[in-house]
């Protein structure tokens, strides 16, 4: 009898055991869902669009940047534009809360640089924070934007913005957008005979042009300074602009080298114009290789449905060219970098970094850069 009931006791407690093992394994799947249908629940009273793929799973600390090698697939002077989603706009990885830290200063103590606002723009950019601010960005990264009420939470800083336009002057509006995304903003409004100008913007990492100096300019006035530019695109880019359509959201690759230092923001110091009269520091013509970056711009056009405006997204990344070498690149961009007809070379400065530059891409990789970029 004893042996009967010590084995109804063992073959309890295996039972038992599956049983707690099931429900362990099973777990994790309910704490998600269950999470998931908190923040769908919070996120509620959002206009969600239904194109917005939400990111239920998302932490920016784990998400890398993307890979980017336009050097590699991207002709010199060509428009090189692909279809992007809307989910795609914006950009969120593990350097987020870096380059937020760097843009708020410039934000509040630079706005007459980075903040652009007028009569002819306004109206765009309350339907821009209304697309990104209010429709986008709480949509597509639930668990980092969380609507609390009138406000939304970012959860990533621990401050709020407003889930309305009502009561914001529209530098109020550039001002969060700037602080809670990477990605700068420029607004194209098209004239009375349908070309379009820069008439606004949220710019904290401009490449290399102050922006306030090209307002009012249109696309080829903005682009003139650029080798090939008007004999090679002008004529389409016009003609694309005019047959956009809202909601179309289209990207490119745009990139250069910077040689003396990781700053993101730059009126002027990367490009090199002709019969201008400008100064060239030494630590162009003798950089620095620990103060070399390549410089990549990932770009992305739409136009907004309301007002028409055509909005330029630029989200800047930066990489050493130390990094770029020991993963076994530096040649093809040594390459692609002297492959640049004669007047983009010059525009891109290379008469003064390129004598030190490319020959160091072209060598082998010293085993001790590569461990250094490992650090």
């Amino acid at each position: 009898m004893l042996d009967v009931i010590y084995d109804i006791d063992y073959y309890t407690s295996i039972l038992w055991f599956l049983l707690l093992g099931s429900a362990l394994l099973v777990l994790p799947r309910v704490v998600t869902t269950f999470t998931q249908v908190q923040l769908k629940q919070s996120n509620n009273g959002l206009c969600l669009d239904p194109e917005i793929e939400p990111l239920w799973d998302f932490d920016f600390r784990k998400t890398d940047p993307i890979r980017y090698q336009p050097y590699k697939t991207q002709g010199h002077v060509t428009m090189g534009i692909q279809k992007r989603t809307r989910s795609e706009w914006v950009r969120i990885d593990r350097g987020y809360l870096a380059r937020i830290q760097e843009r708020l200063p410039l934000i509040r103590g630079k706005p007459e640089f980075t903040i652009g606002t007028g009569e002819k723009v306004d109206a765009a950019i309350e339907e821009l924070y209304e697309e990104v601010m209010i429709r986008h960005l709480p949509a597509r990264f639930p668990t980092m934007f969380k609507s609390c009420g009138k406000l939304v939470e970012n959860l990533a800083t621990g401050r709020t913005y407003p889930l309305t336009t009502a009561g914001l002057s529209h530098a109020q509006m550039l001002a969060y957008m700037g602080e809670n995304v990477e990605e700068d903003f420029y607004f194209m409004c098209p004239d009375l005979d349908g070309e379009y100008r820069l008439e606004g913007y949220i710019a904290c990492f401009p490449g290399g042009f102050l922006s306030p100096a090209r307002v009012g300019e249109s696309v080829r006035e903005i682009h003139q300074p650029v080798p090939g530019y008007d004999s090679k695109l002008g004529l389409s880019v016009d003609r694309y602009f005019a047959r956009m359509q809202p909601g179309n959201f289209i990207g490119r690759m745009n990139w250069s080298l910077q040689v003396d230092g990781a700053d993101l923001f730059r009126t002027d110091g990367n490009n090199y114009y002709p019969g201008a009269d400008q100064s060239v520091w030494d630590d162009k013509k003798d950089p620095d290789l620990d103060d070399c970056f390549l410089r990549v711009e990932h770009q992305t056009l739409v136009k907004l449905p309301r007002t028409s405006a055509v909005i330029f997204t630029v989200r800047s990344y930066m990489t050493p060219l130390r990094q770029v070498k020991a993963e076994g690149d530096g040649k093809a961009l040594a390459e692609a970098i002297e492959s640049m007809p004669e007047g983009l070379g010059h525009y891109k400065m290379r008469q003064y970094w390129g004598a030190k530059i490319l020959p160091w891409l072209i060598e082998d990789a010293p085993i001790n850069d590569a461990i250094k970029d490992r650090e």
